[in-house]
């Protein structure tokens, strides 16, 4: 696999003495995995090998993401910014993205997209196992029953569609969308699978 790069003759190297910054976002749920900083070797290096490349500053030298943990960044697609000196990267990771063995460098929480924050919620109120939440006493009910939520939320997306009140659409469609995590949950499924399938969708559509 070759990733393609647009304007790659316009990039501006020159402004950052050789460098360009360079965002790593998941693929898939967009969540900002690390930053660090290319040149043109480790630029064409990424676009050749479909695997991030960047150039260290401390080592002086060109480093491939997971050299050494075998973490690697599998990159899809090379974005460049309004003023083509700054690279947005498009990966999907094999494994924790942070040298401290964290799925992103960015560790808050809240750095994360909504969906994957909540999806994160919902795992981690499947460990704590108390038994004074409600996603925990529905987990409990089994998948049949969580299933069941799922298929009464889809009904009334559908009503307040139809019936024109945007204000309960939104609050129905919030409540869809909770209990279709927690039924992924159920099944010991990721969102990012969910997400893989859409992305296979588009790319045959």
């Amino acid at each position: 696999m070759q990733v393609s790069l647009e304007n790659y003759l316009q990039i501006n190297f020159d402004k950052g003495d050789g460098l360009v910054p360079a965002i790593v976002q998941h693929a898939y749920n967009g969540e900002v995995l690390m930053q660090g900083y290319m040149n043109q070797e480790a630029l064409l290096a990424t676009l050749t090998q479909a695997q991030a490349y960047f150039y260290s500053r401390s080592k002086q030298r060109l480093w491939r993401k997971g050299e050494t943990s075998n973490h690697v960044l599998h990159v899809q697609s090379i974005h460049t910014d309004c003023d083509q000196d700054s690279l947005l990267v498009m990966a999907l990771p094999a494994g924790p993205t942070c040298h401290l063995d964290r799925r992103s460098c960015f560790a808050s929480q809240r750095a994360s997209p909504l969906l994957v924050q909540l999806m994160d919620t919902i795992h981690a109120r499947q460990q704590e196992a108390n038994p004074n939440s409600y996603t925990v006493q529905l987990l409990q009910q089994g998948v049949a029953r969580v299933a069941q939520k799922v298929g009464e939320e889809g009904v009334e997306v559908a009503l307040a569609a139809v019936s024109g009140d945007n204000s309960q659409l939104l609050n129905e469609s919030a409540d869809l969308l909770y209990h279709l995590l927690v039924l992924l949950a159920a099944r010991d499924v990721h969102l990012n699978e969910v997400l893989l399938t859409l992305a296979k969708r588009q790319s045959a559509a």
